[in-house]
C-alpha cells in the first residue's frame, strides 16, 4: 500500500499518542449532552448562560488556529459546526502540560474526532463558542480530508469531482455540508409519504427481493443462484405482483418502499439499484389515484420547502393541485402533429422513420408508441402532468378502458420532462391477464429481453378473485432529485453503483 507523506506523518503521530499512554480509539462511551446546532440556536448570552455551563459534545476538528498558549478550533458534529476555545492552563491545570503542548498542538490534525466539556460564551467578535475545560481524544484520522475553503458559512471550492464524491461519500459528507442536507431531506420526504399513507389507513408490508419469476414490470433482471434449492432466482424488478396478492388476501390498502434492481443502463436518471414506492388500494380506480397523488406531492413539497413551489435548476415547478391531464395519443399529436390513434405496427414504424427515431426490429406496437412518446413528447412536460389512457399493448397489467376501446386505464406522471410515477386501474380479470402474459411471451420469443414472464402463481391468485384495485409506483430517487434540486440520480443515492475500484495490496 502506497502512503502519501501526510499519511505517513499521521501514522507516526498515532504511534506517539500510544507511547504517551493515550488510546487513539477508546472504547468507553462519551457522554454527549448537546450538539452544535442546539447551542447556536438557543444560547442567548447573559439571559440563559447558566443553562450552558456544562456542555459536553463531540465532533471532528475542521480547522485549528494556534495562538501559543491558547487556540481556536472549529468542531463539526452531525448538526453543524461550532467554534471552540482551548487554553493550555484550562485543559492542563496541573504541572503536566503535555496534553496541550504535545497532544493538542503537535499530534492533533484536521479530521481527528475529539470530545470536549466546557461552557458556552460569546467571543469579542460576537461568535458563540465553547470554552473547553476538558478534552478527550476519540479517534485519530489517518487520511487527510480534502481542503475546502469557507468564509461566513459559504463554501468556495467544494469538491465536485464525481469520482471522489460517489466513491468516497463518507468524506464528501464531511466536507460538503449541503450534501448531508440532501440526504436529510430525502429521509424527511420518505417519512412524510409514510405519514400520509398511514394516516389514511394504509398498511406497510414487506415482499420478497429474491423471486423465482421477475414480474411486475418490463425490464431485464439480475440473475443469481439459490444453492440450497439449486435453482436460479432473480433480484426483483418490481414488487407489484406480491402486493396484489395481499389485496387478494383481504388487505384493503398496502404499500412498500421497495429496493428494485434492473440490469440496464446507467445515466443521470437511471441507476441499476433504485427505490420505488408502490401502493395498491381496493375498490379505487385511476381517477382516484390521480387525486391522491396530487394531494401527496403537495404535502411533500410543503413539508420540505414550506410551499408547493419547488426550484429545479432554473425553473420553478408548482406541485399545487390539480395537475394537467392529457392522453398519450393526444400528447404525441400535440407535439408532432401526427395522430397515431388506431395505427398498426407497420404504420407506427413508418411514423418512426418519418420522425427519424431508430427502433429495434423485435419490439411490438406498445414499445413503438413508447419510443415515439419518449423521443418527441416526454421532455416537453415540465409542470406535473398526468399522461393518460395508454394503448393496451403497452400495459399488460392494466384494466381495459371503460369507454375507449383499445386503451387501458393508466397514467404516468411527468415532471420536469421525466416520469415520476406510473399507475393503473389494475387488471383483475384472470382470463384477460393470462392472454396478456401470453402476448408478452410472444414478444420475448421475438427477442424483446424486457418482455414479462408468465407468473402462474399470480394468475392462480387472481382466479380466487381480486377486488377492483388502483395501484401506483412512484420513483423515490427521481422524486428526491426534484425536491432537492439535484441534477443526477447519483446525487440522491448515498452509495451509487460504480465500476469496482482496484486497490494495490
Amino acid at each position: 500500500m502506497q502512503l502519501s507523506e501526510q499519511e505517513i506523518i499521521r501514522r507516526e503521530k498515532l504511534q506517539q499518542l500510544q507511547e504517551l499512554g493515550i488510546d487513539p480509539y477508546p472504547a468507553p462511551l462519551f457522554p454527549v449532552n448537546t450538539n452544535a446546532a442546539y447551542i447556536k440556536e438557543n444560547y442567548k448570552g447573559e439571559e440563559n448562560k447558566a443553562d450552558f455551563e456544562a456542555v459536553c459534545l463531540a465532533g471532528r476538528i475542521m480547522s485549528i488556529r494556534d495562538m501559543g498558549k491558547a487556540s481556536f478550533a472549529v468542531l463539526q458534529d452531525s448538526t453543524g459546526r461550532i467554534q471552540v476555545y482551548v487554553r493550555r492552563d484550562d485543559i492542563c491545570p496541573g504541572e503536566d502540560k503535555s496534553l496541550y503542548d504535545k497532544v493538542w498542538k503537535h499530534l492533533s490534525d484536521i479530521g481527528d474526532i475529539i470530545g470536549i466539556k466546557g461552557f458556552v460564551f460569546t467571543t469579542k467578535t460576537g461568535e458563540i463558542s465553547i470554552h473547553v475545560q476538558e478534552l478527550t481524544f476519540l479517534t485519530k484520522s489517518l487520511k487527510p480530508l480534502p481542503v475546502v475553503k469557507e468564509a461566513e458559512g459559504q463554501t468556495f471550492d467544494a469538491v465536485t469531482d464525481p469520482e471522489f464524491k460517489y466513491r468516497q461519500r463518507y468524506a464528501d459528507l464531511v466536507i460538503n455540508p449541503q450534501v448531508k442536507d440532501t440526504f436529510v431531506k430525502r429521509t424527511k420526504m420518505i417519512n412524510t409519504i409514510r405519514e400520509f399513507l398511514n394516516e389514511r389507513g394504509a398498511l406497510e408490508v414487506d415482499t420478497p427481493v429474491l423471486q423465482a419469476i421477475p414480474g411486475g414490470a418490463a425490464a431485464r433482471p439480475f440473475i443469481t443462484h439459490h444453492n440450497a434449492l439449486d435453482v436460479p432466482f432473480y433480484l426483483r424488478i418490481a414488487n407489484e405482483l406480491y402486493l396484489k396478492r395481499c389485496i387478494v388476501g383481504g388487505f384493503d390498502w398496502v404499500y412498500e418502499f421497495s429496493r428494485n434492481f434492473r440490469n440496464e443502463g446507467m445515466d443521470r436518471t437511471h441507476n441499476p439499484e433504485f427505490t420505488i414506492l408502490e401502493w395498491y388500494t381496493a375498490y379505487k380506480d385511476y381517477f382516484w389515484m390521480m387525486e391522491t397523488t396530487e394531494q401527496l406531492l403537495e404535502k411533500v413539497a410543503i413539508a420540505l420547502h414550506g410551499t408547493t413551489d419547488v426550484t429545479v435548476g432554473d425553473k420553478t415547478i408548482s406541485f399545487k393541485a390539480p395537475f394537467k391531464r392529457i392522453s398519450i395519443i393526444d400528447a404525441i399529436k400535440e407535439n408532432t402533429g401526427i395522430d397515431i390513434n388506431g395505427m398498426d405496427e407497420a404504420s407506427l414504424r413508418d411514423v418512426c422513420k418519418q420522425l427519424k427515431i431508430d427502433v429495434a426490429p423485435n419490439i411490438g406496437k406498445g414499445k413503438l408508441i413508447d419510443e415515439i412518446f419518449g423521443a418527441t413528447s416526454e421532455h416537453t412536460y415540465i409542470m406535473p402532468t398526468f399522461i393518460t389512457d395508454y394503448p393496451v399493448e403497452m400495459s399488460p397489467l392494466t384494466k381495459k378502458h371503460r369507454s375507449k376501446p383499445g386503451l387501458v386505464e393508466r397514467f404516468e406522471l411527468m415532471v420536469n420532462g421525466k416520469e415520476i410515477a406510473n399507475a393503473y386501474s389494475e387488471l383483475n380479470d384472470p382470463i384477460d391477464q393470462r392472454e396478456r402474459f401470453e402476448e408478452q411471451v410472444k414478444l420475448m420469443e421475438r427477442g424483446d429481453d424486457e418482455a414479462m414472464y408468465i407468473d402462474y402463481d399470480f394468475l392462480r391468485a387472481l382466479e380466487y378473485g381480486m377486488p377492483p384495485t388502483a395501484g401506483i409506483g412512484i420513483g423515490i430517487d427521481r422524486l428526491c432529485m426534484l425536491m432537492t434540486n439535484q441534477p443526477s440520480i447519483q446525487d440522491v443515492l448515498l452509495f451509487p453503483q460504480m465500476r469496482p475500484e482496484r486497490f494495490d495490496s
